[in-house]
């Protein structure tokens, strides 16, 4: 068999085994908890749910399963898949292995909005407001940052890198200060600040999935532009390709799927800087098949640590700390990996 059908039948079957293992991951961890559901129940009442019909002796079971888990498992693998996805575009947009939804301050600004209005007790959106501030303190801090980067007309990588950097450096003293007026509401913000999936509705979940699905979209659809200026700016003029409009259109997708993912779980760090590497290393760096990958490991990443903090551990610890905890020790082997093998070649 010739090597291309061959890669890409592997690369197939790593797409179809994620999503498998998913689906099968979100039914068993919808039985998972204080009152525990098997995966037959769980799936007897989401079918009876799309039929209209509930038994009276499961009705308990079922409203655990529709109303209390399942929204928040929706959402969970929504964020995931979500910063996972633009992590992967960062690190193609902007050439570094290190980039992801942080190095752009995207992560920071949507913080530093939701600080601001906890701090404040806005409520002029209801329930809506927190996540409507986080986003447009993201959408500010991109634009701000795509103004520092300079006026060549071309937002070149490093430049933006460079912005990120310093609008981040800035936002973090910003958030310190919000917390240190907070007085009795700081544990509020430090909670959110730390990430959450706690108390999540069908409406954060539905938001969180329709954005993140449409995002996705377009980032797949411009996948082919991102390989081709993974050769460099110059060479990928030369084949027909608008580097600047691609890199404007991604920037702002991949930035509206991360303010709205923090918007709704605070701040997850390592997600969209370690999944994109790991799937690199199983799927290669074509971002047709990538860009897939990393969503549906972003989102089984995201699925197994808030079902182990909600149903496994004795007292539920916030999801972003677990992250920091499983990607630390993970970056560290992806690194010193990445140094022996080039070492050795």
């Amino acid at each position: 068999m010739p090597a291309a059908p061959r890669t890409a039948a592997r690369a197939a079957l790593t797409l179809v085994l994620l999503a498998l293992l998913l689906g099968a991951l979100a039914v068993i961890a919808s039985g998972l908890g204080f009152i525990a559901v098997s995966p037959g129940e769980v799936l007897d009442a989401v079918l009876g749910s799309l039929r209209g019909a509930a038994g009276s002796p499961e009705a308990l079971r079922q409203s655990v399963v529709l109303d209390v888990r399942l929204p928040r498992i929706v959402t969970a693998m929504s964020v995931g898949f979500g910063l996972a996805v633009a992590g992967a575009v960062f690190q193609g947009l902007l050439l570094n292995p290190l980039a992801d939804p942080f190095t752009l301050g995207v992560s920071s600004g949507a913080a530093f909005g939701a600080a601001l209005a906890l701090l404040l007790g806005l409520h002029f959106l209801g329930p809506a407001t927190l996540g409507a501030t986080a986003f447009l303190g993201a959408a500010a801090t991109l634009v701000a940052v795509m103004a520092l980067s300079g006026r060549d007309n071309d937002l070149a990588p490093t430049n933006l890198i460079l912005s990120g950097v310093i609008v981040s450096a800035i936002l973090s003293a910003g958030i310190s200060f919000i917390k240190y007026l907070a007085d009795e509401r700081v544990a509020s913000i430090v909670f959110w600040l730390m990430g959450s999936f706690v108390s999540r509705t069908w409406t954060d979940a539905a938001l969180t999935a329709s954005v993140t699905l449409a995002g996705f979209a377009v980032c797949l659809h411009h996948a082919r532009d991102l390989n081709i200026m993974s050769l460099g700016a110059r060479s990928a003029r030369s084949l027909g390709v608008d580097t600047r409009r691609v890199r404007l259109v991604l920037l702002l997708t991949a930035s509206l799927i991360s303010a709205v993912c923090v918007s709704v779980s605070g701040i997850i760090g390592f997600v969209g800087l370690i999944v994109p590497h790991l799937m690199r290393l199983a799927v290669g760096p074509d971002n047709r098949v990538l860009l897939p990958a990393s969503g549906l490991a972003g989102a089984l990443l995201l699925l197994c640590a808030d079902t182990l903090t909600r149903a496994a551990l004795p007292h539920e610890v916030p999801i972003g700390v677990l992250t920091a905890l499983i990607g630390g020790p993970a970056f560290c082997w992806i690194f010193t990996r990445t140094r022996s093998g080039r070492r050795h070649g």
